[in-house]
């Protein structure tokens, strides 16, 4: 092995008509930041390689690699596994089962897979990980252990398969993902990957993602903790286990499942169900604010970010992706060795160093279209009690913010019947409707019974409690 070298892959091309598209290149500064922290991951975690892209709306932006080999540095188009990052992928598939009303999140698993010894737990809290399955598999650790010695789901789970009461806390499973993937199987009659490949990877057009490894891919190693020597690591089929962790895959197609996982694809998960996906279901660890899981997704709070992806590891393999929503932007960092490189870091790094250095240029102001005049009245100052709050009409719902200071805020989705749904906050799920005099006039807005009104304590409005007939009035000393 020789000293570090660094390969630099392509990036956008400014597009023509848009102001904002000459942005779209990194500066050299933010690119050679870029590099340097992949060297420095590469170097400081002493990595055989570790190859790391940057997406932007959808655009990749940066391509890097760091390698003991100088002149073989990889680029986007070579494969690593990817470890529990294959979770997500499985998620999905239930979450389309969800969508065409073949379960319900809340069901039981007996109700689908009878007879495992875990029928109580749902499969909701399955995805989330709070079903109180163990951890491992009882056995031989599953990661260096063929398949085979786990032939059925009974292996997998063993005869103790609770470590916790169901639901009551946050306990990772991989079990409880194996169990996720015979559920795909049993509802949808054949074999998880083939599912997978003809449900999501083909519609997104993940080509260099799969099962097996394909084409190009970096072999693992383990590297000594006190020498500078290499062990190559067997690579295993996971059998059962290979939806908690089987699949390889490549730095571009994981930007790509990055940005379906941020914006949906009718083709796959709607919108609506991916962002559900992201909302956060548990707490990672105890009093540990700057983590979550949503449903198959991690979620991270990092230098004031909002952060949603996934990590995964197998020995001879690390991975890392992470999106920002807020931000438009998604990083992907693997790397080929059992421990070393914090590739969760490195992702979470690049994501900040093209947010702080090249904050992303809003979209432009446009007034709507059209709005309907019943809507329109609403807009401006409302007051609950004595705290003031702004409605504001949006082309896509409206907001309701407290005037001063952070409070309940929310955004709220329009229904057919002319009231509004929360989508999120305190509010989310709650019902908003105007409500209106005789005469047509608005007379208060009631949210989930919490009474807002024009004035405080509006006399014309029914306010929970009444209003002193002798009103507002000043305090004689």
């Amino acid at each position: 092995m020789t000293s570090s070298g660094i390969s630099e892959g392509p990036s956008a091309d400014a597009s023509v008509g848009d102001p904002r598209a000459q942005f779209h290149e990194l500066l050299p500064s933010t690119r050679r930041s870029l590099h340097h922290r992949v060297a420095v991951a590469q170097s400081e975690g002493r990595a055989p390689s570790v190859v790391a892209s940057v997406m932007r709306d959808g655009e990749i932006l940066w391509e890097g690699s760091a390698t003991s080999v100088d002149g073989h540095g990889p680029d986007g188009d070579v494969q690593y596994r990817i470890g529990s990052i294959t979770k997500t992928f499985t998620a999905v598939l239930v979450m389309r089962l969800r969508d065409e009303g073949l379960l319900d999140l809340g069901d039981p698993v007996e109700k689908h897979l009878p007879d495992t010894g875990i029928g109580e737990v749902t499969v909701g809290q399955l995805l989330a990980h709070t079903g109180g399955l163990a951890a491992e598999t009882p056995g031989a650790w599953w990661e260096r252990t063929p398949g085979t010695e786990r032939p059925e789901l009974g292996d997998v789970l063993g005869e103790q398969p609770f470590r916790h009461p169901v639901g009551r806390r946050y306990h990772y499973s991989n079990p409880g993902y194996t169990v996720l993937g015979a559920l795909v199987e049993k509802l949808r009659g054949a074999p998880w990957e083939e599912v997978l490949r003809r449900e999501v990877l083909e519609p997104l057009g993940l080509t260099r993602t799969s099962a097996q490894p394909e084409g190009t891919a970096a072999g693992g190693w383990a590297v000594h903790p006190w020498a500078d020597v290499l062990l190559p690591e067997q690579v295993e089929d996971l059998g059962l286990m290979a939806p908690a962790g089987q699949l390889w895959s490549t730095t571009r197609d994981l930007l790509r499942f990055a940005a379906f996982l941020a914006q949906g694809d009718d083709r796959v998960l709607n919108a609506e169900t991916v962002r559900e996906m992201r909302a956060p279901a548990a707490l990672s660890e105890d009093g540990d604010w700057e983590g979550g899981y949503g449903l198959g997704v991690q979620l991270f709070r990092r230098d004031g970010r909002s952060l949603a992806g996934h990590t995964g590891s197998l020995p001879g393999y690390l991975a890392c992706l992470v999106f920002s929503v807020e931000e438009g932007l998604a990083a992907v960092a693997l790397a080929n060795c059992t421990s070393g490189p914090l590739v969760g870091a490195l992702a979470t790094d690049l994501v900040r160093i093209v947010a702080d250095a090249e904050p992303r240029f809003p979209e432009p102001w446009r007034p709507m279209p059209e709005v309907e005049p019943q809507v329109l009245e609403l807009a401006g100052p409302w007051y609950w009690g004595t705290s003031g709050y702004g409605l504001r009409v949006l082309a896509d719902g409206i907001e309701l913010a407290p005037l001063q200071g952070k409070g309940r805020s929310a955004r709220f989705r329009a229904e057919e019947d002319g009231t509004w749904t929360g989508l999120g906050g305190y509010y989310a799920g709650e019902t908003l409707r105007a409500v209106r005099r005789a005469d047509g006039t608005v007379s208060h807005l009631d949210l989930g019974s919490f009474v807002f009104t024009r004035e405080p304590y509006d006399a014309g409005a029914p306010v929970p409690g009444g209003v002193d007939p002798e009103g507002w009035r000043g305090l004689k000393l």
